[in-house]
């Protein structure tokens, strides 16, 4: 039997996949932990599992602060209903990464998936999984943000450029803007190439919501991006943004 944890805040949910885990009769759940404190002291008290299925946001913390603890030999397949995580899940000994509300399909290829890593014969260890686990990268559609005490929902098509101040990512809308919890490398990675651009190492800008364009005989070009934005593209990068608006 695969030995099999679930670390998950919502009970409609780790019931919902309990009994969807209940379809495959190999798999054992043998716990079922609700916040970060609970999980690193089960972790710290009992043998390792050999599959994970772990919600990100919990109501103490992310789960990532669990393995910033605690190491473990486990696959982890991560279940949200926020995919901005997906980079740093993968950074992890994630295999696949769930978005909620599960489907029996998505969850079969999940397993069959850490099935494929399973080695013949004893347990593999942290640096292995990270080395048969293959990155894999989701173009991000929506950012979870904080404000104060709240969260909030921005769409991906709301933010008109990423930039970056004192450290701090910050994403930009119509209304105002909101600090993340990427840096800008990342989100060139997980964001949609046809649709955002680094113009420079302070900027991503979105195509959606360039005003204008001005450019003079030294090669120099300046946007316009709504809300009231002006930005230079750095010169070294001059044709890979022309070049990207003509692909748009």
């Amino acid at each position: 039997m695969i030995r099999t944890i679930i670390i998950e805040d919502e009970k409609p949910a780790v019931r919902r996949l309990e009994k969807l885990l209940g379809l495959f009769s190999d798999l054992e759940v043998v716990a079922s932990l609700n916040s970060v404190e609970e999980s690193v002291s089960w972790f710290q008290e009992n043998g390792h599992p050999q599959l994970i299925f772990s919600d990100i946001v919990l109501g103490d913390g992310l789960s990532f602060d669990i393995f910033d603890k605690v190491s473990t030999k486990a696959f982890i397949i991560y279940t949200t209903a926020f995919d901005q995580y997906t980079l740093k899940a993968f950074k992890l000994n994630s295999i696949d990464y769930l978005l909620k509300p599960i489907e029996k399909e998505d969850l079969a290829k999940a397993i069959e998936k850490f099935k494929s890593f399973l080695p013949e014969q004893g347990a593999v260890n942290s640096q292995e999984i990270r080395q048969i686990v293959k990155k894999e990268q989701a173009t991000l559609s929506r950012i979870l943000v904080k404000i104060g005490y709240n969260l909030k929902v921005v769409s991906i098509n709301e933010v008109s450029c990423f930039y970056s101040e004192n450290k701090i990512v910050y994403l930009q809308t119509k209304e105002r803007n909101f600090p993340t919890d990427f840096t800008l490398d990342e989100l060139e990675n997980v964001l949609e190439t046809s649709k955002f651009f680094r113009v420079n190492r302070q900027f991503i800008i979105s195509s959606d919501y360039i005003k204008n364009i001005h450019t003079s005989p030294n090669y120099k070009v300046d946007l316009e991006i709504q809300p009231e934005e002006e930005i230079t593209v750095s010169r070294d990068r001059v044709k890979d943004f022309k070049d990207w608006l003509a692909g748009n």
